[in-house]
């Protein structure tokens, strides 16, 4: 299926409409609607097996709407960085070997990329040798050789603890405010997330969404979740951006 392209005047760099996804008699997402604008920080949060990573893997293109529609900008540059890669101690392959798959890619580009997330130290390294945190850390400078207008994080701090994951948010934040591109953070762990600018809370379908004060006042979250209290680790600091709990779509602002 070609993907669908937003209409010239429109500001946003992705709209998802009414996307549902259904493999088999197993219904993963039902009628999800929500925008992302350029710069914008946005946290996907939700249980496990809620639709986080399937809602990731509609937007960047690998499975397609059985229902809906998730339109993006003409030419969006998005950088992936997936929940988890396992790496064979036996397979012989360098740091910069692996950033140059599947495209090739120059060693300037490679070697600046690994400098903005603070590995170009590891370049010559085996990735089997890597701690979890600089592999996180390796996968994102591979995102970012597209010069990725939204950088989408799955479960990205997964396996690490909370002083790696500080770290880690500390260099995305680093990153936004080089390149501002609009950051997508998907997590359960609701004691580890970054400071972000709207919330959306997932369990294949939008429970709710809007900034964190506001999610975490709602009832849907609190059926979730309990009493548990979003916590933050030092990371992006962003701009509140104001949207109305249970609002299907919402118009991106200049």
């Amino acid at each position: 299926m070609p993907a669908l392209q937003l209409s010239a005047d429109d500001l946003c760099l992705v709209r998802v409409e009414n996307l549902h996804i259904q493999i088999g008699r197993s219904s993963l997402l039902e009628g999800i609607d929500f925008t992302i604008a350029p710069g914008e920080i946005i946290t996907v949060i939700g249980p496990n097996g809620a639709g986080k990573s399937t809602l990731v893997k509609a937007i960047i293109g690998s499975l397609p709407p059985s229902e809906g529609f998730v339109r993006k900008r003409k030419g969006l540059r998005i950088g992936y960085v997936p929940q988890r890669m396992h790496v064979d101690a036996s397979l012989p392959i360098t740091v910069m070997r692996f950033m140059g798959l599947p495209i090739s890619q120059s060693k300037d580009a490679i070697k600046r990329a690994l400098a903005q997330t603070r590995v170009d130290d590891c370049m010559h390294r085996q990735l089997s040798e890597l701690s979890s945190g600089q592999l996180q850390r390796v996968l994102v400078a591979r995102a970012l050789l597209v010069e990725p207008d939204l950088l989408i994080l799955d479960e990205a701090t997964a396996g690490l603890d909370q002083p790696a994951a500080s770290r880690f948010f500390l260099q995305i934040e680093a990153i936004h405010q080089q390149i501002n591109c609009a950051i997508m953070m998907v997590s359960h762990e609701l004691n580890m997330i970054m400071a972000t600018s709207r919330i959306l809370c997932l369990k294949h379908h939008l429970c709710c969404q809007g900034t964190p004060e506001e999610v975490a006042r709602t009832h849907e979250y609190h059926t979730l979740f309990g009493d548990t209290v979003l916590q933050y680790l030092p990371g992006i600091a962003a701009s509140p951006a104001q949207f109305d709990h249970h609002e299907p779509g919402n118009d991106c602002a200049a």
